[in-house]
């Protein structure tokens, strides 16, 4: 028998049966689809992330107060070793480093603001003048804080777009008085509408100088230094600098962590990583499920062709027409479930940011090439054990079979 005559019997034989082969597409149809669903998730969370650092400035540097140690497991610091950063720390840095054009103090806390009988909690971010252009940030109406502001403590706020819009609504919050904490603060300026960026609502936030911030939260002590660095090529040596610089400022103890965007992007990458594969690995399941179906439903096929089987071999097809009818069958089936699963997977892919805004995501052509290769190797790896049985059929046995 030639294979334009198997395939002919296999595609008859399926078609005999179109409820049944359709059932049995459908466990391979549902992984394929997760497979290419839950990977795009994931490239699209990457994808996200890296666009939302980029918007929020290039070139930067954070120091943040206390070592992250990845050696030698976790030891608690003793009592008195751990120096906090503090507002000087960022003005030392920022006079004495060739390499860095910028070193903003940040102070951050939540506290209450009133307007009258409208109030509500909110984040409240102490910075420095330059705090804005380094992190790509605009003011909409007014002004952003000078370094006046900052110099002389004085109590001035710029509002974001939600914050604003809950207090005064359409009206015009420039040069009003609102209350934080138990201090009255002029409002200076209200920013452009920014929306979340890496899970913080940047339109939910109060700016004030960080001397202030200081004084509202009763605190000296730095929540990070953001430092903006010359050029992308001094990042290593502005790392070094800025080490040295504090080290000598803190008795020579690195009592405190550097990250630069690529280790914030390369540690979310991993934890990245480990997800889409956790993803795709449950979703696989489904893949083998699927193919345990399509073994169940070929076996099930063999019991109830046996007559034929006898009858074929009885006027000459081989053992081997046998096996490769079974096993095209089997294929046939894992193959066109996979097509169905991946045009599923691909319209869902695209379907979901238009309804869910937060959950981007990204179609991947190898996931796509992927999802198919393993479907079809699922076919052929549950297709063997019940072709190879049809196959070793004795076509007398069969003959007898009722």
């Amino acid at each position: 028998m030639d294979i334009v005559e198997t395939l002919r019997v296999s595609r008859d034989s399926l078609l005999s049966n179109k409820v049944r082969s359709g059932l049995t597409m459908l466990g391979v149809i549902i992984g394929v689809m997760a497979v290419i669903l839950l990977v795009s998730i994931g490239e699209g969370a990457r994808d996200y992330i890296h666009r939302e650092l980029g918007n929020l400035g290039s070139n930067l540097l954070i120091v943040t107060p206390g070592k992250v140690s990845t050696r030698g497991g976790f030891h608690p610091p003793a009592a008195g070793t751990i120096r906090k950063l503090i507002y000087d720390d960022a003005v030392v840095l920022e006079r004495r480093s060739r390499h860095i054009s910028n070193a903003i103090p940040l102070i951050f806390g939540t506290t209450r603001i009133k307007y009258f009988n409208q109030s509500r909690d909110t984040s409240v971010v102490g910075v420095t003048e330059d705090y804005f252009k380094v992190r790509n940030l605009h003011v909409e109406t007014g002004q952003f804080l000078t370094g006046a502001d900052v110099d002389t403590k004085r109590k001035v706020c710029v509002l974001g777009r939600t914050v604003k819009k809950g207090l005064f609504d359409d009206s015009n919050a420039l040069g009003q008085m609102v209350t934080l904490g138990d201090e009255r603060y002029r409002v200076i300026g209200v920013m452009e509408r920014k929306g979340v960026a890496l899970g913080l609502d940047l339109d939910d936030v109060v700016f004030i100088p960080t001397t202030t911030a200081e004084e509202l939260f009763d605190t000296d002590s730095l929540f990070q230094i953001v430092v903006k660095v010359r050029t992308s090529d001094e990042i290593p040596a502005a790392t070094a600098e800025i080490k040295d610089i504090l080290m000598k400022r803190h008795a020579n103890k690195e009592d405190f962590t550097i990250m630069s965007q690529d280790e914030i992007l390369s540690t979310m990458g991993k934890v990245l990583d480990i997800m889409t594969a956790v993803l795709a690995g449950i979703a696989a399941i489904s893949l083998i499920v699927g193919g345990i179906g399509i073994m169940n439903i070929m076996l099930v096929s063999v019991r109830e062709r046996t007559r034929e089987i006898g009858i074929r071999k009885a006027v000459g097809a081989k053992s081997r027409d046998i096996l490769l009818q079974f096993l095209i069958e089997a294929v046939t089936l894992s193959l066109f479930g996979g097509a169905a699963g991946i045009v599923i997977g691909i319209g869902v892919s695209l379907l979901i940011p238009m309804f869910v805004g937060f959950l981007p995501t990204k179609l991947s052509i190898w996931s796509i090439v992927l999802a198919f290769v393993f479907s079809g190797s699922v076919g052929v790896f549950f297709g063997v054990y019940p072709a190879r049985k049809a196959a070793l059929l004795d076509p007398i046995v069969a003959l007898r079979y009722e």
